[in-house]
């Protein structure tokens, strides 16, 4: 079941997950027109993938709040405690458009984000002013995301050589400049370096433990699927650094079970070919066929 039924749940789900609560878009148009990553990207391949998706998103949150003012900045102006399913959908959609929309429709977005971003703004519980669009946080955000994203893939679905990882970061450069992340990495150095500037700016908090008993809870999957959810959350805590797992006071994360699971489900995922999807209406847009992601 894992290998294989089971990540074409997953898959649906995500599908389902990332479009619900958040304007649709339609990945097959403009026909012909590239995306801001090109279709033979690392990422177009990372992305596909919903069980690196899934985990490299909790992964990123948690990163993105061990830092004080971007935790109050998410914390305090968005939905994860009231309706954390919509608010993850919404995430999902901006980064699936990211890669796979056509650029014309990722910038518009893009673009819409940024002006909500410019009324989030405010002040920490110790008086830090915060200001959502800030390319320090937005820099901070940017690599937390792209560093889950990749460090999921790697570890539970399969392991890209040091090359690929420094193409991933690249890749994400153009819609880091868009975002104003202007200081975005664009190597695994720069990333580590990056991490090693920020890091005496993390500190734990009770939000850390608090989302993640939200996300563990939260009627992401399918009833059935639900221990495996669970399961996912651990894998998220997994691959955070395990320096910043102790400032944040999280433990290891997965046994070997756990992790043995994992990986079965994210191979497994990595070879389901869903049409609807946005990897695949992607490549419908491209003219490139629907299988051109998951040939090895």
């Amino acid at each position: 079941m894992v290998a294989g039924a089971l990540p074409a749940a997953l898959t649906q789900k995500l599908f389902r997950h990332i479009t619900s609560g958040a304007a649709p878009v339609d990945f097959r148009a403009p026909r012909g027109e590239p995306a801001l990553v090109a279709a033979d990207s690392v990422s177009w391949r990372v992305f596909k993938n919903p069980v690196a998706l899934f985990v490299g998103g909790i992964a990123a949150v948690i990163l993105e709040l061990a830092e004080p003012r971007v935790r109050s900045g998410v914390w305090d102006h968005s939905s994860f405690r009231r309706d954390p399913a919509t608010r993850m959908a919404r995430t999902g959609m901006a980064a699936m458009a990211t890669v796979y929309a056509a650029r014309s429709v990722s910038a518009r977005m893009i673009a819409g984000v940024r002006r909500a971003h410019d009324h989030v703004r405010g002040q920490t519980p110790t008086g830090q002013d915060y200001q959502a669009n800030d390319p320090e946080l937005l820099n901070w955000v940017q690599a937390t995301a792209s560093f889950g994203f990749l460090q999921a893939y790697c570890s539970y679905v399969r392991a890209l050589p040091a090359g690929a990882r420094d193409r991933f970061y690249a890749e994400g450069v153009a819609a880091a400049e868009l975002y104003g992340a202007t200081g975005a990495p664009r190597s695994v150095a720069e990333q580590a370096a990056l991490f090693d500037s920020m890091r005496p700016r993390l500190e734990p908090s009770p939000i850390v433990a608090e989302f993640l008993a939200i996300v563990g809870a939260a009627p992401l999957l399918p009833t059935a699927l639900r221990p495996l959810q669970r399961l996912l959350v651990r894998a998220a805590v997994q691959i955070v650094p395990a320096d910043i797992r102790a400032i944040l006071g999280l433990d290891q994360g997965l046994h070997s079970i756990g992790r043995r699971l994992v990986m079965a489900a994210g191979a497994g995922a990595d070879r389901v070919v869903l049409p609807g999807t946005p990897p695949v209406q992607a490549c419908e847009r491209l003219d490139l066929p629907r299988d051109y992601l998951y040939r090895r």
